[in-house]
C-alpha cells in the first residue's frame, strides 16, 4: 500500500482526463485503420499486427474525436462525407484529452498497465493522404501526436487514460 505522502504525490503529479473512444489498426500502410475492441501494444514497438509498428518515435499515433468532430465542421469538407475514428490512421482516438496541451515527454497510463510516451507532437506530410483527398484538409499533421510505448500491455475500448507530468 502507498503511504499517504506517496499517493498524495502521484494526485499533484497526474490528471485523469478522458478515456480510450477508439483503438484502430491496419494490415497495411496508406488506408484508414479500422476499429478493434481491444490490443497488445509491445514495448518499444507499438500496436501488434499494425502496419506502423516498429522502432523510432512514432510506434503509437493519437488523434482525438474532438479533432475529427472539429474536421467535420471544417468549410472545405462536403457534409456528405462520413469521417470516423481510424480515418486518419490513428491508432488510438482519444475522448476528452486535450493532445494540444501535451509536451515531449509527458506520458499517458492506459489502463491497468500500459505507458506511453509522448515523442512527437504533429508530423510533416511528405505528400497528401487519402483523407486529404476526400476532404481537401487533414488535421493529423497539426492536431495528432505520437508516442513510445514505455510499458506494454493490453488495453480496451472504453479505458481510462490518466497523464502523468
Amino acid at each position: 500500500m502507498k503511504s499517504e505522502a506517496a499517493r498524495a504525490e502521484f494526485t499533484r503529479n497526474t490528471e485523469m482526463i478522458g478515456k480510450v473512444f477508439s483503438i484502430n489498426t491496419s494490415k497495411s500502410k496508406g488506408v484508414s485503420k479500422m476499429p478493434v475492441e481491444k490490443v497488445k501494444l509491445i514495448e518499444n514497438y507499438g500496436l501488434e499486427n499494425d502496419a506502423h509498428a516498429g522502432g523510432g518515435i512514432k510506434q503509437v499515433s493519437l488523434l482525438s474525436i474532438e479533432s475529427i468532430k472539429k474536421q467535420k465542421e471544417c468549410p472545405k469538407v462536403d457534409k456528405k462525407t462520413e469521417l470516423k475514428a481510424g480515418d486518419f490512421a490513428e491508432n488510438i482516438t482519444t475522448e476528452g484529452i486535450k493532445l494540444d496541451e501535451l509536451k515531449i515527454g509527458d506520458r499517458l497510463k492506459i489502463g491497468k498497465s500500459v505507458e506511453l510516451e509522448i515523442s512527437q507532437i504533429g508530423k510533416e506530410c511528405h505528400r497528401y493522404c487519402s483523407i486529404y483527398y476526400r476532404t481537401g484538409n487533414c488535421i493529423m499533421p497539426k492536431e495528432g501526436v505520437f508516442a513510445k510505448v514505455i510499458r506494454g500491455g493490453e488495453i480496451s475500448r472504453g479505458e481510462e487514460i490518466i497523464i502523468i507530468r
